[in-house]
């Protein structure tokens, strides 16, 4: 569930940027150098007092020694816990979405990850559930690896707990091309279903830890699993170790003929910068082929770079969407004018034309398809910038027509803030379309069940296929959009109640595991 945005790649951290001198609502100078900030920054805690964050940046409990990644040498000096903390109070006073929600907490009085967790707002929304749901950090160079490179540390499966209590259910729901779960030795598929981890029943343990250190491993780790094939009655043993995995955000492009022409369809999984040469290339292919329709399924997006989202959405509209808006960003109520991070006057950001290069180089014309409808193929891990291509699109009346589950809601983002090596995501701004909405906390919802929460489109609630790949036009969701476009009728079923609580995302883990991480960086909306 992620949107980053971006209007170029930046290997460098936009704690950074500038923040002051230009809108941004910051009280220090911008021709104060670091060392006077930090200086001035050190002062007792006063409730509802804040010295600006800038005076806090980068003096550091643990200090890291060396370069970054371009050979720059990291800024951290040496400071104190209560350093961090005091950057972390002032920076989401300054920033956050709903600052005047959060309590004030003296910087003394917790560790740097417990006071993190308390810099949020713990109101709930009208449906109860918590207003903000994407609260996260992770080590810096961990977040360096998976935004620009997609890598990962892992098996190169992932994994669809269906049921995270028992009777438990664990399946792979795709898998990375050229990784550990696709060797010879290993040859996992979509539907494998996973038995047994290091010894431990999946369906009935209460070992949840080692449940969760073999689904969601550190890098060099290895684990034994039982593991029964799809449509198979015996169940086989393999090992794997996790390497370095690196992301495959497009895949199974493929042309489905129909009485009605012909359908294109690609399964997209990660808005990271890798997805852009890739989108572009699929774009291309799609459009020489002159398709009648397109499927994007995106049941496993959590988001990431509102940009390349942009980019999509307009390659799919084509001309019609030059000139438009695709979202304008809202920040608090401090900055209704500058991004408080760029400085930049705060406008609408309108459909792209040229590339903005994540991949490929900045500025190369987009291909286009030109089309009038889209059918996504979504599920409840659809987050965030894919939420943002499907508003931004029907947004210019372009119609989408939605197969699958409610998607996860989340209109919210927010930039990557490092400080002494960790880097920091607290919802800074919400989007909305070229009609001024964007007001979906509860998703998106095919409009075919009624009890379904979120925002009503067109389309058929249709549940999670494991039995066909991706891309096999036989797999649910797929054929209930090529029956769609026949019959514009949805799939009948008897068990529709069970449609209206069908489990996508990941469940029931222990709040301190490596897959809070992966799933926290895949389920939000980042501007770098």
């Amino acid at each position: 569930m992620m949107r980053f945005i971006t209007s170029k790649i930046f290997l460098s951290l936009i704690a950074f940027l500038c923040l002051t001198g230009c809108g941004g609502g910051s009280s220090s100078s911008p021709s104060e150098s670091p060392q006077t900030q930090r200086e001035t920054g050190k002062t007792d805690f006063e409730l509802g007092a804040f010295q600006p964050f800038n005076q806090f940046a980068q003096l550091c409990d643990s200090p890291r020694e060396g370069a970054d990644l371009q050979g720059t040498p990291f800024p951290d000096a040496q400071g104190s816990s209560s350093d961090e903390n005091n950057w972390l109070r002032s920076w989401s006073h300054e920033l956050y979405l709903w600052y005047d929600e959060i309590a004030d907490v003296d910087p003394e009085s917790l560790t740097t990850p417990e006071y993190f967790e308390e810099m949020k707002t713990f109101e709930r929304t009208d449906s109860g559930n918590p207003k903000d749901k994407f609260h996260f950090s992770i080590p810096t160079d961990e977040w360096v690896a998976l935004s620009q490179g997609g890598v990962l540390a892992g098996y190169g499966a992932e994994f669809k707990i269906i049921s995270g209590s028992p009777p438990r259910r664990v399946v792979v729901a795709y898998t990375e091309p050229n990784s550990p779960a696709t060797s010879d030795s290993v040859s996992l598929i979509r539907g494998a279903e996973i038995l047994e981890i290091d010894g431990v029943d999946v369906v009935n343990s209460n070992d949840i830890d080692t449940l969760n250190n073999g689904l969601f491993p550190n890098l060099g780790e290895t684990h034994s699993f039982i593991i029964r094939d799809n449509s198979e009655s015996s169940s086989r043993s393999i090992t794997m170790t996790a390497g370095e995995i690196a992301s495959t955000p497009v895949q199974n492009l493929s042309f489905l003929e129909t009485d009605s022409g012909l359908v294109g369809y690609f399964t997209f999984n990660n808005h990271i910068a890798p997805a852009e040469e890739l989108l572009i290339e699929a774009i291309e292919e799609l459009r020489d082929q002159n398709i009648a329709d397109l499927v994007v399924d995106l049941r496993y997006n959590g988001g990431g770079f509102l940009a390349i989202a942009n980019e999509l959405a307009s390659m799919i509209a084509g001309d019609n969407a030059v000139g438009q808006v695709f979202e304008e960003l809202e920040f608090n109520s401090k900055h209704t004018e500058f991004n408080p991070v760029t400085g930049e006057r705060l406008l609408p950001k309108e459909f792209l034309t040229v590339s903005q290069g994540f991949s490929v180089p900045e500025g190369s014309p987009l291909p286009t398809l030109g089309l009038e409808r889209i059918f996504i193929i979504s599920g409840t891990g659809t987050c965030s910038a894919s939420e943002s291509i499907i508003n931004g699109l029907r947004g210019i009346d372009l119609e989408v027509i939605l197969i699958g589950n409610t998607t996860c809601g989340k209109p919210f983002g927010f930039y990557a803030f490092d400080n002494c090596g960790t880097t920091y995501f607290s919802i800074q701004f919400k989007g909305k379309n070229n009609k001024g909405f964007g007001n979906y906390a509860d998703g998106f919802s095919p409009n075919n069940l009624s009890s379904e929460p979120g925002i009503p489109i067109e389309g058929c609630l249709v549940p999670d296929d494991f039995d066909h790949e991706l891309g096999n036009p036989n797999e649910a969701r797929l054929k209930a959009v090529l029956d769609y476009r026949k019959t514009n009728t949805c799939p009948t079923r008897t068990d529709q109640t069970s449609l209206a609580v069908l489990p996508e995302l990941l469940t029931n883990r222990p709040s301190e595991t490596n897959q809070k991480k992966r799933l926290a960086w895949r389920q939000n909306r980042i501007i770098q």
